[in-house]
């Protein structure tokens, strides 16, 4: 049982129970002994199981602080079990999306950023609404809703950019889209730790077994123009 009144217990008991993976020492190297320590290599970038850890525990930290009691606080690690492997792979995917955004000619000014913060606010009912929908829903804590503001604004700007319509179910109107990826996949040469699962964007648009979407479907006209 998680004690609510000792964080300090309650950070040693969730990394045990919900990043038990990330957390072990025993953590040589991302599919060989060139990169020790690493979760997993982009390019010239290096996520280390420490930076892993921390981004899980954001989430966690986020989640004690939304729930009542200690019963809700687990039912919420219970519905995010896959939570150390899933933020590994949004760490990464963020990393090839903006090699890719970069690549067709995509930027993202910090203003944009805030005007899309500020219609996702609006679009959920206020900051703490969003807060609580995207922790909930997609598992990101509050500090990185900036950091989600632009994942989809670089994956609004690319897909205009390619001529693919990521709204579709199609796989033919959303295949320009992981093309591009794809191709910066192979550029950054995505070297994943096979203790996280595999990288294959072209086939299953990311990690082999992750589950989560997260390209979200929250693309507004309006925000498509800013990013032209």
């Amino acid at each position: 049982m998680h004690r609510r009144k000792s964080s300090n217990s309650r950070r040693t008991a969730l990394v045990l129970s919900t990043a038990a993976v990330a957390a072990v020492p025993l953590l040589t190297a991302c599919g060989s002994d060139a990169h020790p320590g690493a979760a997993a290599v982009v390019g010239s970038d290096r996520i280390t199981v420490s930076q892993l850890e921390n981004r899980v525990n954001e989430v966690r930290d986020a989640q004690q602080a939304a729930t009542k009691d200690d019963q809700q606080y687990e039912q919420a690690i219970a519905k995010s079990g896959g939570l150390t492997r899933n933020t590994l792979h949004s760490m990464v995917f963020d990393r090839v999306l903006h090699r890719a955004a970069a690549d067709a000619g995509v930027t993202v000014t910090r203003r944009q950023i805030q005007e899309r913060k500020a219609a996702m606010a609006q679009q959920a009912g206020g900051v703490r609404q969003l807060e609580l929908a995207l922790l909930e829903q997609y598992s990101i804590a509050p500090e990185r809703i900036a950091d989600s503001a632009r994942t989809d604004l670089e994956v609004m700007g690319l897909a205009q950019k390619v001529g693919a319509n990521m709204q579709s179910q199609s796989e033919t109107d959303q295949a320009p889209f992981w093309k591009a990826l794809d191709q910066a996949s192979k550029e950054l040469n995505v070297d994943l730790n096979p203790r996280y699962g595999t990288w294959d964007i072209a086939k299953s648009h990311g990690r082999a077994d992750a589950k989560t979407p997260w390209v979200r479907e929250v693309t507004s006209p309006k925000t498509e123009q800013q990013t032209a």
